[in-house]
């Protein structure tokens, strides 16, 4: 079984280090030589972007084909690179992932939404995921492809946590009245993508999130805890100076539902909330 990934990130990174001890092979994107050949020298059967032929033959082996890459001003990298190659090889993966974001919901004022939710993104960032979502599932229609879409909220590991920012004196408190979100484990996320590869479903669509949406102020006191540290005194959102990006995030709220993904996928975060999932870094010595 081989796993071919345009985007071979954090998240994607993840999934393989659940796959390759079940036997898989992981292939992936890279934009240049250099690029080839980092990822080559992890054991990964890198392509370049530039090489037509080499993406065909790669997909034309491929039974999960991850895409994680953002879209751009023009739209989804990943379609624009791999759809041709897939027609190309007459390549058809039992399943494709899409990786969006729960951005795409946009502001709920701290209530719940479920994939069945209307989509009213409020950033740039999040209308550019819907148009990426509707493209890709137009393809999968098209095409004949199993193509699901997961909306994904803020995802951490190990570096890549509230544990990660106390220790380099980045970590914030941002007081944001009402303010909530929701998050996941980047195991838990793995662990999501390999149920529903297990299960592919043509049009599907997945929430994959932990149980306990919650203040970024809350999480952050609870890491400084854990670290012995006093946490960081709290500041509005006018004197966090955040960019354009940062403000955007600040000004939505929202309860997601991972209800669906359970019922669906049989799936279950491991670290339902974010005190199992800091722990659980903070014992593996991250």
């Amino acid at each position: 079984m081989r796993l071919f990934v345009f985007g071979y990130g954090f998240s994607a990174q993840a999934l393989a280090r659940r796959l390759i001890p079940r036997g898989w092979t992981i292939g992936a994107t890279a934009r240049d030589a250099a690029g080839v050949a980092r990822l080559r020298s992890q054991g990964v059967e890198a392509v370049a972007l530039g090489d037509a032929d080499g993406l065909a033959g790669a997909l034309a082996q491929t039974q999960a084909l991850l895409i994680t890459a953002a879209p751009d001003a023009a739209r989804c990298p990943g379609l624009q690179a791999l759809v041709p190659q897939l027609a190309r090889a007459r390549a058809f993966p039992d399943w494709t992932g899409y990786l969006s974001t729960t951005g795409v919901y946009g502001d709920r004022r701290g209530g719940w939404v479920t994939e069945q939710s209307p989509l009213n993104a409020q950033s740039l960032e999040g209308a550019r995921r819907v148009r990426a979502e509707r493209d890709w599932l137009d393809v999968g229609r098209g095409m004949g492809l199993t193509v699901t879409v997961f909306r994904l909220p803020g995802i951490y590991g190990p570096g890549r946590s509230a544990l990660d920012r106390l220790r380099a004196g980045e970590a914030r408190r941002i007081a944001a009245p009402g303010q909530v979100f929701s998050r996941i484990h980047v195991d838990d996320l793995a662990a999501g993508l390999a149920a529903s590869i297990a299960r592919p479903r043509a049009a599907g669509i997945y929430n994959l999130c932990d149980d306990q949406p919650c203040p970024n102020t809350e999480v952050i006191a609870h890491a400084a805890g854990l670290l012995g540290l006093p946490p960081p005194p709290e500041v509005t959102l006018a004197e966090a100076g955040l960019s354009p990006m940062g403000r955007r995030f600040y000004a939505e709220s929202k309860r997601v539902s991972n209800a669906r993904a359970k019922a669906e996928l049989g799936w279950r975060p491991a670290y339902p909330t974010y005190r199992e999932g800091l722990a659980a870094i903070l014992d593996a010595g991250g």
